[in-house]
């Protein structure tokens, strides 16, 4: 009996301009060289595919999901393309509200396959057509349930052991990849590797080592397809959260938005399977950043809503501390004053609240320099709407540059620069704007960060009332000359 149109399907091959008579060869072609000799796909077979929403067996999803990851540059899985067939879904909970249906088996597929597509993209930067990002509220009415519900047992719902077709009949998924014997000491090592990229990240940006933690959590994901003891597979699930927090950050640092954007959200969903509900909410803490900075500051909002109520009581007093400046950006960035105001006061009670307390090993970069440096950015945001604002974010930005002491955060002390300058041209003082622009400019070189090179837009864009100047009309032509094009997935 037909199902109807798939339209995933039927939308993304649209995009890539091939007939169904191609797209059925680049099946077979692309099998052959996957070892599935014995794929014999035609015309009539994508033609039910796409008309009457018939979903095809292993690895035929697969293959499909690669031919068109490669077609248009970004990446497409078989959920993407409407060709995954839907499981039971967890008891009280409904299919509607988009997360129910996520178990741990199906948290850890997600995983492993979208990070083996991105992964071999082998390019970044690409822009994918037709890739569009998320609404906020959409991903918020969609995680909600499944975030702030309360805890069931999943046993009754799972379905038996998962299995594949090959050459050899049907065998079990787990004959596929086999890990070596994975304990806490192994958990250990790869929790050590999470702080080596993450510093990395902090210093120089995502784009050199991005493929580095995509692999590495690819790998996470493969593991945690497998049975594990009750203690490993909880850390092992925290690992990937953390993961998937950096790999979307990393994402969005050079550009790759609705990819950083799907990052950010399984990175929710491995926190939650690790049951560590703040480090949800500060997953998709990252997500409403992402859409303040693309301008999306009503999307954002929405997104801080959904963190919040995900960290619940569990959430220190520095992480709601966090929740608060994001929060407060948001609202300057409409221009909303009293809002920025009462939430940063609320910010820098609760982080003094947190002062005694030990913070979780992801908040460890929230310290004071990155609480002045965020309040710097809120109230210089705030600056184009409301004058008075731009006093307020030069005194917490220079007292982030002075506690920026240590080597390792150069990223954040070019933010910081970038933002002193812009609050100068704000409050018309050009010159002092020249020596922080070009102090930035010194810098800049140092990282791979394209959202640096955004933040240096919006300065240059400040400094356009001071054109006729001729120093500033200099240090504009070396900007212009500096300045890459801006390259956006979206």
């Amino acid at each position: 009996m037909s199902k109807g149109p798939n339209t995933r399907l039927a939308d993304l091959f649209a995009l890539t301009g091939w007939s169904k008579g191609e797209l059925a060869r680049l099946v077979n072609r692309r099998g052959a060289a996957m070892g599935q000799q014995q794929l014999s796909t035609d015309t009539s077979r994508v033609r039910r595919w796409i008309e009457q929403g018939e979903i095809p067996r292993d690895p035929v999803p697969r293959v499909l999901a690669a031919v068109f990851t490669e077609r248009l540059g970004r990446v497409v899985t078989t959920e993407d393309l409407g060709l995954t067939r839907h499981r039971p879904t967890r008891p009280g909970s409904s299919p509607a509200s988009g997360g129910g249906a996520w178990e741990p088996d199906r948290t850890a597929e997600v995983l492993t396959e979208f990070t083996g597509m991105d992964l071999m993209l082998n390019r970044r930067g690409l822009v994918g057509a037709g890739a569009g990002l998320t609404a906020g509220a959409v991903i918020a009415d969609n995680l909600y349930d499944w975030l702030t519900g309360h805890d069931v047992a999943y046993a009754a719902a799972r379905p038996g052991p998962r299995k594949v077709i090959t050459q050899g009949g049907v065998r079990p998924l787990a004959d596929v990849y086999e890990p070596g014997p994975v304990g806490l000491d192994e958990v250990a090592a790869l929790e050590h590797a999470v702080e080596v990229f993450r510093a990395w990240d902090a210093s120089r940006g995502g784009g050199l080592q991005r493929k580095a933690v995509v692999g590495q959590l690819n790998e996470v994901g493969g593991l945690l397809t497998h049975d594990l003891q009750p203690a490993v597979k909880q850390r092992l699930w925290a690992v990937a959260a953390n993961l998937a927090v950096l790999a979307g950050w990393m994402s969005h640092d050079v550009g790759l938005e609705p990819t950083a954007q799907r990052y950010f959200v399984i990175a929710a969903q491995a926190a939650k399977e690790a049951g560590d509900r703040p480090r949800a909410g500060e997953a998709i803490s990252r997500a409403a950043r992402q859409m303040i900075h693309l301008g999306r500051a009503d999307d954002a909002l929405d997104l801080i809503g959904l963190a919040r109520s995900s960290s619940g009581e569990q959430a220190q007093p520095c992480t709601r501390a966090m929740l608060c400046t994001v929060e407060a950006w948001a609202q300057a960035a409409v221009g909303r004053s009293e809002a920025v105001r009462r939430s940063l006061h609320q910010a820098e009670e609760l982080f003094a609240l947190g002062q005694d307390e030990p913070a979780p090993d992801w908040m460890q970069l929230f310290n004071e320099a990155e609480l002045h440096g965020m309040e710097a950015l809120v109230y210089r945001t705030l600056a184009e709407h409301d004058p008075g604002a731009a006093l307020l974010a030069e005194r917490h930005a220079r007292l982030a540059l002075e506690l920026r002491e240590r080597k390792g955060l150069e990223r954040s002390t070019l933010f910081d620069r970038i933002t002193l300058a812009s609050v100068h041209w704000l409050s018309g003082e050009p010159e002092e704007a020249q020596v922080q622009a070009r102090l930035a400019m010194a810098m800049i070189g140092q990282t791979s960060s394209t959202r640096t090179w955004d933040r240096l837009r919006e300065m240059y864009r400040l400094s356009g009332r001071y054109r006729s100047l001729a120093p500033v009309a200099e240090l504009r032509a070396e900007i212009e000359r500096s300045m890459p094009m801006p390259r956006r997935e979206f």
